[in-house]
């Protein structure tokens, strides 16, 4: 809310477009050099919406998480961990946005094609490399340790065809209580993720000390105030192997069923779409003015103006349509699951799954409708019920 209202009340994007052309100038750089200028902006920018949000992030994880048991981070832990996405998000935000404004300079008349095939290239690469190269960053992967886990995982995989190649674990228990499960991966080269939370009797293999993990040791007195009984009566409790399957039997039915594939053409789509308005609407002045630029009309102050503020209303139906689109998929998968005779420990998982994460299993049918982009718990248990008394 303090973002729209500095941007759309006090001139914000103008105020911070002239602060980027001060600094750019006290370096040698005029006003020819804009795409110089634009990552300045955007550096600026982010900055600003890292600082601002800031104490909500702590408000969230430090009280709300906390208050709730979720919370396992330090202040220090916290703080280390924002600067470092701030960092890795520079080096990624900044490099593919002078490309794609060198793009758009030069593209000519079907400039709006290259950039969107270049954003193309780009989320595909991102998708390739986040979990190897850019997740490692944050969290500890280690490969699932040979069991009985592993190999009904294997059968799993092989029964559906799906090209498992590995399967990890990552250390979220140094961060929050919250629990998931997902794979990545093109073409013959999957792999499964899933959350240490998730698992109900696993440890991590040489975990980290408590220091970088961002937990302290505590002394033995500090084990019988009441803070830390609530805590401990509030541990998650994780799936069993069996359920952990069926989890994982939802998971590779988006996969088998193309949720994956149709998403990602649903997305490019919207993007070539947004990328032809743009290209139709750069050049009207009238934008610009009514944002504070009246004799400039830079490309990024477009791209910002026209995606953010000019599709608002078609983003909000957009993103309706897709909570609708990701609801009946969810369903989908469950079914699948079903198919895959889960349908009993997928059953209690969700609950399981629920309880741990203090989920409330009513909804508001009119609020959970446009806002969950999952069925609530209880239509998704009633769909699974009939399969699980059989």
């Amino acid at each position: 809310m303090f973002h729209s209202l500095f941007i759309l009340l006090f001139g914000g994007i103008p105020y911070l477009w002239r602060l980027s052309g001060q600094f750019c100038s006290s370096a040698g750089f005029g006003p020819e050099y804009e795409i110089i200028q634009s990552l300045v902006f955007l550096l600026l920018a982010t900055l600003f919406s890292a600082l601002t949000g800031l104490p909500w992030s702590l408000y969230n994880t430090f009280v709300i998480e906390e208050k709730h048991g979720f919370n396992h981070q330090t202040l220090e832990f916290f703080m280390k961990d924002a600067i470092k996405k701030f960092i890795v998000t520079q080096c990624i935000l900044l490099p593919v946005s002078a490309l794609l404004l060198y793009i758009i300079k030069i593209g000519g008349d079907y400039f709006f094609i290259y950039a969107w095939l270049f954003t193309l290239v780009v989320s595909l690469v991102l998708v390739t490399i986040y979990a190897d190269y850019i997740a490692p960053l944050f969290d500890k992967f280690t490969p699932l340790p040979e069991g009985k886990l592993k190999q009904e995982i294997e059968v799993m995989a092989k029964s559906i065809d799906f090209p498992l190649t590995k399967v990890y674990v990552v250390e979220g228990s140094k961060r929050s209580s919250h629990s998931n499960a997902y794979f990545y991966g093109f073409f013959k080269n999957k792999r499964i993720v899933l959350f240490d939370t998730l698992l109900e009797e696993y440890s991590v293999p040489n975990k980290d000390n408590q220091e970088e993990s961002g937990m302290e040791a505590r002394n033995e007195g500090e084990g019988d105030s009441e803070e830390v009984k609530a805590k401990v009566k509030n541990k998650k409790q994780g799936c069993k192997n069996e359920e952990v399957l069926a989890v994982l039997g939802h998971e590779l039915g988006h996969w088998k069923l193309g949720h994956t594939v149709k998403n990602i053409i649903i997305s490019q789509m919207n993007s070539f779409l947004c990328f032809f308005l743009f290209a139709v609407l750069i050049g009207r002045r009238e934008l610009f003015a009514a944002f504070g630029f009246y004799d400039s009309q830079p490309t990024l102050i477009g791209l910002l103006i026209i995606f953010q503020f000019i599709f608002s209303p078609y983003n909000e139906v957009l993103s309706f349509c897709l909570t609708v689109l990701s609801r009946r998929f969810e369903f989908q998968a469950d079914a699948f699951a079903k198919k895959l005779g889960k349908a009993k420990d997928l059953y209690s998982a969700l609950i399981k799954l629920n309880k741990d994460n203090l989920g409330f299993p009513v909804s508001d049918w009119l609020f959970s409708t446009w806002h969950y982009s999952h069925p609530p718990l209880l239509e998704r248990l009633q769909a699974l019920k009939n399969a699980k008394q059989d």
